[in-house]
């Protein structure tokens, strides 16, 4: 790869409702194209786009409807308490 080339541009949506589930799970994941399309339709949405690579690049070895491991627990916090915050017209 040459210092101008991308990496694969990739992106992962996921759903929480904290009434009814347990944890976080993928809604959508994908690469290029994919993930273009993902990041498209949540913004058309107004859903909040989030950048972060190395949480993308552990969420698209998971299966569509797969709850979040344990192990990303305290990095999707991290995003949820964010956009909480966002949500209610707070300054994080």
């Amino acid at each position: 790869m040459t210092g101008k080339e991308k990496k694969p541009f990739a992106a992962a949506a996921l759903r929480y409702d904290e009434k009814n589930d347990d944890a976080p799970a993928v809604t959508a994941s994908g690469r290029g194209e994919t993930a273009e399309r993902i990041v498209r339709l949540a913004r058309e949405s107004n859903i909040p786009v989030v950048e972060d690579a190395a949480l993308v690049s552990a969420l698209l070895v998971l299966e569509l409807g797969e709850e979040i491991p344990l192990d990303l627990y305290e990095a999707v916090a991290k995003i949820l308490a964010l956009l909480y915050t966002i949500d209610k017209g707070e300054r994080p």
